[in-house]
């Protein structure tokens, strides 16, 4: 048994009942595989809120992840893809994953391999700050 003002020692069970109720505090039961079975004194309540704080700590330190996304049109002209790269690499660079995705409105879906084109040159122009998780696929109707 330990605890706080306890004699670290190995205690039948009735006396270290005794002694916790004595303390006013709990026995909670530490490491039950042991032999002999480890126990402590502690108010069971401060440990449980402390836990729920340490747990609430960790959970806030965890990094979120943030996917940013940026669209183009399969005929999006010189000066708009850089404008659209430079926020692609202010994204990145701010710790963000970014999704870039041709959006096909209508009779477009005919420029299909120039929206793929136009996706792997962003991605080879932006290999340095990033690896690229995954290659251009295609979604939707054929």
């Amino acid at each position: 048994m330990v605890g706080d003002n306890v004699e670290i020692g190995v205690y039948p069970f009735r006396e270290a009942i005794a002694k916790s109720e004595e303390l006013g505090l709990d026995l909670v039961e530490i490491s039950p595989n042991a032999d002999p079975p480890v126990c402590k004194i502690i108010d069971y309540k401060k440990f449980l809120y402390e836990q729920k704080k340490r747990e609430k700590v960790m959970k806030a330190k965890a990094t979120k992840v943030v996917v940013k996304e940026i669209r183009f049109g399969p005929q999006t002209d010189d000066h708009d893809y850089e404008f659209k790269k430079k926020h692609a690499e202010k994204f990145l660079k701010e710790g963000a994953k970014l999704k870039a995705y041709v959006f096909f409105k209508g009779r477009s879906i005919v420029y299909k391999d120039q929206g793929e084109i136009l996706l792997l040159k962003l991605a080879s122009e932006l290999k340095n700050l990033e690896k690229l998780n995954k290659c251009p696929n295609w979604k939707g109707k054929e």
